[in-house]
């Protein structure tokens, strides 16, 4: 690979719908030349200007045809299944991901899909447009629960995984984690089982938070026999994926009564689809895939930006999150 240009020499073009990378770019590296783009087709027309590319949903393989001065691609979220790693390897441009940027963010998405769920908030959201005072409930099942003494299993105790157990703890929790190597304990997790014993195992789960990557292993994890396997007073967290949970069975399980309700973030496909039974279901906390989306996320997003270009300029081996 070439050596990578020094500040002076070097330009930088962000990609992306929404997220403001360009203009809080500036005040970093002020010196360095960038330009952004915000749609797929003026990323396309404009692939061969850039010596690094921050980039995500906009990516397109075919790309690499034009990118003659691509040296570096930043992936601006976690996933990078959507880049051809073997020929972006060929070209002798570096890939890294942004996993990790958004583990508080989702991390405290999460519980708050399941603080939401627990003390019906969108019931209450919903009273308060109706201008209804609700009055006490006299049925014990029907009205709000509490954390403490509970237990949640998180399939996938990683770092967003590894932060929702610790704010599972803070809430007097007993956790369960779901991961393959198990011969090193997890911080704030109580249990360890493999994924081969989850099916069992979720009959003792109060709370199942899916924190995983969509991989093949991971692919409709959350199926027909697992709900069934699940208690009727149980709840669904999914940060994760929404291909981690066949969304058949889910609607099936919450229609049904199998599981309590669900606290989803992400669905499949995206957007939902405007006929979806999800949309109305009124055990169901729906959010559209903004579990990451925070004021600080371009912030996170470029502390990885500008330590990887420094390790490049500096002819270092290793990048922060390196793919290739």
């Amino acid at each position: 690979m070439t050596s990578f240009p020094s500040n002076a020499n070097l330009t930088v073009h962000f990609a992306h719908s929404a997220y403001r990378l360009a203009e809080r770019f500036v005040p970093r590296m002020p010196e360095v030349a960038h330009f952004q783009t915000w749609t797929a087709d003026e990323t396309r027309a404009r692939i061969g200007e850039g010596d690094v590319l921050v980039v995500s949903g906009f990516w397109d393989n075919a790309m690499l045809t034009d990118a003659e001065a691509l040296k570096f691609i930043q992936v601006c979220a976690a996933g990078y299944d959507q880049f051809d790693q073997s020929a972006i390897a060929a070209r002798g441009i570096r890939l890294a991901n942004a996993a990790g940027v958004n583990a508080n963010a989702v991390s405290d998405h999460a519980m708050a899909l399941l603080l939401g769920l627990t003390r019906k908030l969108h019931d209450a959201r919903d009273n308060q447009r109706a201008r209804h005072w609700r009055g006490m409930i006299s049925d014990i099942s029907q009205r709000e629960d509490e954390l403490t003494g509970k237990t949640m299993m998180v399939y996938g105790v990683g770092r967003i995984g590894g932060r929702i157990a610790r704010l599972a703890r803070a809430f007097g929790m007993r956790v369960i984690g779901v991961k393959r190597d198990l011969s090193q304990p997890v911080a704030d997790v109580d249990e360890l089982v493999s994924p081969d014993a989850f099916v069992p195992a979720l009959a003792e789960a109060d709370v199942v938070v899916l924190s995983c990557p969509l991989t093949e292993a991971t692919r409709g994890l959350m199926n027909a026999q697992a709900f069934a396997a699940m208690r009727p007073s149980a709840i669904v967290i999914n940060v994760a994926r929404g291909g981690c949970a066949d969304q058949d069975a889910l609607i099936h399980a919450l229609e049904t009564g199998q599981i309590a309700g669900a606290g989803i973030d992400v669905t499949e496909p995206e957007p939902l689809p405007d006929d979806s039974r999800l949309w109305a279901l009124d055990n169901v906390i729906l959010t559209p895939h903004t579990g990451g989306e925070t004021r600080q996320y371009e912030e996170n997003v470029l502390d990885a930006l500008v330590e990887n270009i420094g390790r490049l300029q500096r002819g270092e081996p290793n990048l922060l999150n390196q793919i290739v």
